[in-house]
C-alpha cells in the first residue's frame, strides 16, 4: 500500500514540476504580450502551487523524488519552448494533450483512491488538482489548440511523451 502511495506522489509531484517548466518554456519564448500569456502565466501559478503542495506531502511522508527531476527540468522547459516557437496556438496544443492525459491519469488515481478509501488526503489533493486540469484543457481548446499546425500529430507525440514520463517516473 504504501509503496502504491509513493509512486502515486512521487509521479504526481515529478507531473507538477514539469508542468512549471513547460510554462516557463512557453512564457520564456511568448514574453508577456504574447497572446494567451496571461492565461498561460495564471496556469503556471496554479501548478506552483501544486507543486508546493506535493512538495509538502513528500516531505511529510519521506516520499523520494523522481532521480528524472534534472531530466524533465530541461525537458519540460524544451517542450514548452518549442511548442510556443510553432506559435501560440502550438502552445495550447501543447497544454491541451498534457491536461489530456493528466486528468485520465488522476482519474485513474482516484478510482483507486477511492475503492481503498484509507488515504483522504491525498484522494482530495488529486480530486482539486484534477479539476484544475480539466479547466485548462478546457482553456486551451478555447484559445485555438486544435488550430495548430498539424495538430493531430502534435498532439498524440505530446501524449504520448506524456504517458512515457508517468510511466518512468513512478518507478526512477
Amino acid at each position: 500500500m504504501s509503496g502504491d502511495r509513493d509512486e502515486m506522489i512521487r509521479v504526481d509531484q515529478a507531473g507538477e514540476f514539469g508542468a512549471t517548466r513547460i510554462y516557463a518554456g512557453q512564457l520564456a519564448v511568448m514574453g508577456d504580450r504574447g497572446p494567451h500569456s496571461a492565461e498561460i502565466r495564471a496556469m503556471a501559478e496554479q501548478e506552483k502551487s501544486h507543486r508546493a503542495e506535493f512538495d509538502a506531502l513528500m516531505a511529510r511522508r519521506g516520499v523520494r523524488p523522481t532521480a528524472l527531476q534534472p531530466f524533465w527540468h530541461v525537458a519540460g522547459y524544451a517542450l514548452g519552448a518549442g511548442t510556443a516557437l510553432i506559435g501560440p496556438e502550438a502552445a495550447m496544443a501543447c497544454t491541451a494533450a498534457i491536461e489530456t492525459e493528466i486528468d485520465e491519469h488522476y482519474t485513474r488515481q482516484l478510482e483507486q483512491l477511492e475503492a481503498e478509501g484509507d488515504d483522504p488526503e491525498l484522494a482530495d489533493m488529486i480530486a482539486r488538482f484534477r479539476d484544475d486540469e480539466r479547466e485548462h484543457r478546457d482553456a486551451a481548446f478555447a484559445h485555438g489548440a486544435e488550430r495548430a499546425p498539424a495538430y493531430p500529430l502534435l498532439s498524440m507525440a505530446i501524449r504520448l511523451g506524456c504517458r512515457a514520463a508517468i510511466r518512468l517516473s513512478e518507478k526512477i
